[in-house]
């Protein structure tokens, strides 16, 4: 049978710039270039269905956590044709305050999170403040609710949302890191998420800081290759070349959402 393909976006909604090798690399050498930090979420869309990618952060939490703010990412999926409140379906590919706020705000979705992220976020690694640190309580405190409201979909390990469409965890940046690999026009594109923050940690194999298991991240990086029909088809989570690398998905969202299922231009 043959699957449909999927349309993939990426749309940004913050940014974080000065920042250091440290930041961005672990043991990164501080005269070092360090990229700054763009901040998506993602959408992927066809003609039977539609999934979205986490769901950023709000004007509070930028402001608490020093990032500049572009635009609302829920209310900016209106841009692509997208209501949030006819979601059916959000993957979160893990818990981390900028890919799991506004999780109130989508009322009709189910939200997919693989089992060892929602654990990692509410045991006993968050007495610890350098581990909590990239979690919002007020964040967590939703996910149960929608946990004790039927709309959480919990998944352990590799995972089949549609023909087209698997999810894999990967973990080391935080537990239950997943990511998602989906059938496009040009092939299998993996959405990394924060299995790499930026091209250079997985082309380089450098391990990002933030880090719950460095072993889990090395690996992470050998499973995206595989995964992927090549490494143009890999799409770091946090990487501000992905917009100059894509085309937009209109004229008029320039700057603002790009087309990952078409191939990238030349590096």
């Amino acid at each position: 049978m043959q699957i449909e393909p999927f349309e993939v976006f990426a749309m940004r909604y913050a940014h974080l710039g000065n920042r250091h090798a440290g930041e961005n690399f672990l043991l990164g050498d501080p005269h070092e270039f360090a990229s700054d930090l763009d901040y998506y979420v993602w959408v992927l869309r066809r003609g039977d269905c539609s999934f979205v990618i986490d769901t950023g952060f709000g004007k509070e939490a930028a402001a608490r956590r020093r990032r500049h703010w572009l635009r609302c990412p829920v209310e900016s999926l209106r841009l692509l044709g997208i209501n949030p409140d006819e979601v059916t379906d959000v993957i979160v590919t893990h818990l981390h305050y900028d890919h799991a706020g506004n999780l109130d705000r989508f009322p009709r979705a189910r939200f997919h999170l693989q089992d060892r992220d929602m654990a990692y976020a509410t045991g006993r690694c968050m007495c610890h403040a350098t581990l909590r640190h990239p979690f919002d309580l007020e964040n967590m405190l939703q996910m149960v609710r929608h946990v004790y409201s039927d709309k959480v979909v919990f998944h352990d390990g590799d995972a089949e949302l549609a023909p087209g469409l698997t999810l894999h965890r990967v973990g080391g940046h935080s537990a239950g890191l997943q990511i998602a690999r989906v059938w496009t026009k040009r092939g299998w594109v993996v959405v990394a998420a924060d299995a790499a923050h930026l091209y250079a940690n997985f082309q380089q194999r450098r391990p990002f800081p933030v880090v719950y298991n460095v072993a889990e991240m090395l690996e992470g990086f050998n499973l995206i290759y595989k995964l992927a029909d090549s490494p143009e088809h890999i799409v770091p989570g946090h990487d501000p070349l992905v917009m100059k690398h894509y085309p937009a998905a209109t004229k008029e969202l320039e700057g603002i959402a790009v087309r990952l299922d078409v191939a990238p231009s030349p590096r």
